[in-house]
């Protein structure tokens, strides 16, 4: 379970590299991916930050996490800088793609394609 303070630091993690993957992930892994942070779970120590990215628009999400963790002293630098007034020790940072969208995605298709294929059984509309 979390203490507050950690869901605090973690929700300004979140909010602070949202806004740095916008300012500058283009230079860091192209303008075609679209990355979002979709959650950060902090440890208790507050020293690791588990930063979990949905990634569109782009085959090879690797290629994505690769290109930054390649620029993570960049990232951390800039994270630093935004984060310096309210915490004493900015986390160290891991990244992982969040697949839970994709999931969506694929299962809505598959209920579609069961419902065209009028396997679903009778709708019930009472």
């Amino acid at each position: 379970m979390a203490s507050k303070r950690q869901k605090q630091v973690a929700e300004l993690v979140k909010r602070n590299f949202g806004t740095i993957l916008q300012q500058e992930g283009a230079y860091i892994y192209g303008s075609e991916p679209f990355v979002t942070v979709t959650n950060v779970l902090l440890s208790p120590d507050q020293g690791i930050a588990k930063i979990y990215l949905s990634i569109y628009n782009t085959e090879n999400k690797d290629a994505v996490i690769q290109a930054m963790e390649d620029q993570y002293y960049r990232l951390k630098q800039s994270l630093a800088h935004r984060l310096s007034r309210h915490v004493r020790r900015i986390p160290e940072m891991q990244f992982y793609i969040d697949e839970m969208l994709d999931e969506m995605e694929r299962v809505d298709a598959l209920f579609k394609k069961l419902e065209a294929d009028k396997q679903m059984g009778e709708k019930n509309n009472d």
